[in-house]
This record gives C-alpha cells, sequence and structure tokens, in this order.
C-alpha cells in the first residue's frame, strides 16, 4: 500500500515546497476557524446586551463591551463608548477608526493565502518539468534500453505527474479557504455597520440631542420668559 511519504519520494525534491504550502494552508485554516467559531458564537449576545445597555446607561454598556474585548465586536463598541461626552461626530469617528483597525485583523491569513493559490501550481508546474527532464535523461534512444531504464523513465513520468497534482489540489484548498474568509469578512462588515448605526442613533437620541435642547435658550423656556419681560419693560 502506498504511504503519504512513498508518495512524496516519487515526487522529487519539488514535493517539499508543496508540502509546505499545505501545511500553512492547514494551520492557516485551523487558526481562522477558531477565531470566526468564536466570533460568530458570541457577537450577536454582545451585540444586543450593549445596545439595550446604552439606552439605560452608557458606563454599563461601556462595561459589557470592555468585557468582551477579545472579540472584535467588543473592541469596536467599546472604542465609541469610552469616550467622555464625545460629540456625534468624534462617536462616529471613534467606532469607523475601531472598525477598520479590526477589518485588518479579520484579514489576517489572507495574503498568505493568495500567495499559496499563485505559488502551489507554479511548484507543480517545476515538478513536471523537473520529472520530464529526468525521463528523457534516462531515456537511450536508439540504444535498445532495458529494464533498468524504463523503470528510470516510468519514476521521472511519476514524479511529473504527482508534483502537477499535488501543486493543483493544495491551490485549490487554499482558494476554497480564502473564499470562505472573504465571505465571512464581508458579512462582518454588514453586521458591524449595522450594529454601528444602531450604536450611533441611540447615542443621538438619548445622550446627545435631549442634552441639546435643555441647552438652547431658543427651544427653553428661559427664552419665553426673558422675551416677555422684554415687553412688558
Amino acid at each position: 500500500m502506498t504511504t503519504v511519504l512513498d508518495v512524496l519520494v516519487k515526487g522529487g525534491p519539488v514535493m517539499v515546497p508543496i508540502m509546505g504550502c499545505s501545511v500553512l494552508t492547514i494551520a492557516t485554516a485551523l487558526e481562522r476557524t477558531l477565531f470566526w467559531t468564536k466570533l460568530l458564537r458570541r457577537e450577536d449576545q454582545v451585540v444586543s446586551e450593549v445596545l439595550d445597555a446604552s439606552r439605560r446607561d452608557l458606563s454599563q454598556a461601556a462595561a459589557i463591551a470592555a468585557q468582551s474585548q477579545d472579540l472584535p465586536i467588543g473592541r469596536f463598541l467599546l472604542a465609541p463608548l469610552r469616550l467622555k461626552q464625545p460629540s456625534p461626530d468624534t462617536f462616529r469617528l471613534a467606532m469607523e477608526t475601531a472598525g477598520d483597525r479590526e477589518f485588518v485583523r479579520m484579514r489576517k491569513g489572507d495574503k498568505m493565502l493568495e500567495t499559496i493559490v499563485a505559488i502551489a501550481p507554479l511548484l507543480g508546474l517545476l515538478g513536471t518539468v523537473t520529472g520530464l527532464i529526468a525521463t528523457f535523461s534516462n531515456l537511450n534512444i536508439g540504444g535498445g534500453g532495458g529494464t533498468e531504464e524504463a523503470s528510470a523513465a516510468a519514476a521521472g513520468i511519476g514524479e511529473a505527474l504527482i508534483t502537477t497534482a499535488a501543486g493543483m489540489i493544495v491551490a485549490i484548498i487554499a482558494l476554497l479557504v480564502f473564499r470562505v474568509l472573504v465571505a465571512l469578512q464581508s458579512q462582518q462588515i454588514d453586521y458591524f455597520s449595522d450594529a454601528g448605526n444602531e450604536l450611533d442613533l441611540i447615542y443621538r437620541q438619548y445622550w446627545y440631542e435631549p442634552g441639546q435642547v435643555s441647552a438652547d435658550p431658543f427651544r427653553s423656556g428661559e427664552f419665553t420668559s426673558s422675551g416677555a419681560a422684554a415687553e412688558r419693560l
């Protein structure tokens, strides 16, 4: 029975970097799986609790977000809530800055996967070329040839086919992992946008605009009474 080690040996030296690419792909996939599983499992609860608390007490909402700083959504919501009496523009800017920072972290591993998708097929092609070179170098055209020469030629052809197949398999797996990560990232961008808009709206309605109205003399009773007093004078 042919083992993986036998396949590696038959694939020649080019199989070493191809296997390195496969190890990096698997490691990246496992690390990102743990990251996204943890995030998707808890983020709905965190967002719900922070938004509910922000309608009653911003300090309580900030405390809840601070307890979830191990999640991107927790750090995203905490960024504006930790500010003291910010203007709506400052509140929004803090969220957008934190969101950009978290999106960069979510793209961890993307460049590596893109590189593997591009390099793995080329490594397979290189293995094909080296295998064919070994095949033709072992052929004794016109010399009759023997069993040993035929075996060496077959080994060269096998090396060429194995490296080609291995390179394509690694590239396909890396591409699938990359596309799944891109889909999850796109989904999170929309999710962050919805949660951020909701928190921004709550801040404007519950905490900023009411204070602004009460401090506006044109919209309070002070202006009316002072105006009436001026008319009586």
